[in-house]
């Protein structure tokens, strides 16, 4: 079977489907392509409450986020293939997609005239002794089984890195019932929001600054049982007698995301180094347009950032989409591009916008590997 369609939006997350609307609104033929059962990517495992401003869906959790994005996705008209797995993409916008279907697997061609590449990020490990260890998992394992399938990933568990997702997940996995036996970041200096540190400070939870894990070991059953971490020094390494046990069923890592690039590359887009921004990513122009004519990217894959960046960005590819088709005027399309971007440059404030800033100067300054 071959669909033809305007539009290809691989990936059903929080860019996808703010592009899907985008597209839709502008009667593009769309088409989104997940492999999971239900759309919305990390939204539907999102519990808190969203910072910033009303456009940014202030004061709303991640789960009635998704949920309302759904329903502009199905009023915009767009057609979701969920269960279905792209295996790559090829010369002539080609891709190849194994679909489920009454329980058998089926393959599929879509052949698109734009493709919008919304594959995410994927989790960083980090290697200790025991790492492999049943118990030993990342923090957004642990956070979609509590929050998605309703399983307590431990009892009492030990969150290695303190950024906002080790700080979130640490709260939720607190909310869920489970004992958070400590926070532990290897800088001197916590790493996510004060507003969710606090929250855990309130609730006694120690953080083991300028800390590192330096191994979980195993008990009588082959799972995890104990964890050891230490104090780093000044070439850090584990200062001799720092060594502090922790008997944990559970260690969760929080090392941060990387964009997951393999369909970007496949189909011949440049890619660039940009450590700020989680490392080997696409290269891509300010309408999101890669290397590759036709091809877009956003969200995780196009830098690791936030949710609501990830929409901001989907809804900026999906108007250059719609534009590069001939469904928005020119005018049209420069309004919305400026709307959207000063949305962007509000979510890039602050602190954690300083990472943006120095990825951006490196990038003009081409100081990336390709």
């Amino acid at each position: 079977m071959i669909r033809k369609c305007q539009v290809a939006i691989i990936g059903g997350g929080p860019a996808g489907l703010a592009a899907a609307i985008e597209c839709g609104k502008a009667g593009a033929d769309t088409l989104i392509i997940d492999e999971n059962a239900r759309p919305g990517g990390q939204l539907f495992k999102q519990i808190h409450k969203f910072f910033g401003s009303r456009e940014h869906y202030a004061g709303v959790r991640g789960f009635d986020i998704g949920e309302q994005l759904l329903d502009q996705v199905r009023q915009a008209g767009v057609e979701i293939w969920l269960e279905s797995t792209v295996s790559g993409i090829f010369c002539g916008n080609r891709i190849p997609v194994v679909r489920k279907e009454s329980e058998r697997q089926m393959i599929h061609t879509v052949e698109a005239e734009k493709i919008l590449i919304a594959t995410g990020g994927q989790e960083n490990a980090v290697q200790f002794e025991g790492w492999t260890l049943p118990g030993v998992m990342g923090a957004g394992c642990a956070q979609t089984m509590a929050n998605v399938n309703l399983v307590r990933p431990g009892e009492r568990i030990l969150m290695i890195g303190s950024g906002n997702v080790g700080l979130m997940v640490s709260y939720q996995l607190l909310q869920a019932g489970a004992k958070i036996q400590g926070i532990v970041e290897m800088a001197g200096q916590i790493g996510g929001y004060g507003v969710h540190a606090a929250k855990l400070r309130r609730a006694g939870i120690p953080f083991y600054l300028n800390h590192t894990i330096l191994r979980a070991e195993a008990g009588p059953d082959g799972t995890t049982a104990r964890a050891v971490i230490g104090r780093v020094g000044d070439q850090g390494t584990c200062i001799p007698g720092t060594e502090l046990e922790f008997d944990v069923d559970t260690v969760c890592v929080a090392a941060g995301l990387r964009p997951i690039t393999k369909l970007a590359k496949m189909c011949g887009a440049e890619l660039m180094f940009v450590p700020e921004l989680g490392g080997w990513m696409p290269r891509h122009d300010s309408h999101m347009q890669t290397t590759v004519p036709g091809i877009y990217v956003a969200g995780d894959l196009a830098g690791v950032e936030e949710a609501s960046t990830a929409m901001e960005e989907g809804r900026l590819a999906g108007v250059n989409m719609a534009h590069a088709l001939g469904l928005l005027c020119d005018e049209e399309a420069v309004k919305q591009n400026g709307v959207i971007g000063k949305r962007l440059e509000a979510l890039r404030l602050g602190p954690f916008g300083e990472r943006r800033l120095k990825a951006k100067r490196r990038i003009e300054e081409g100081r990336c590997q390709q």
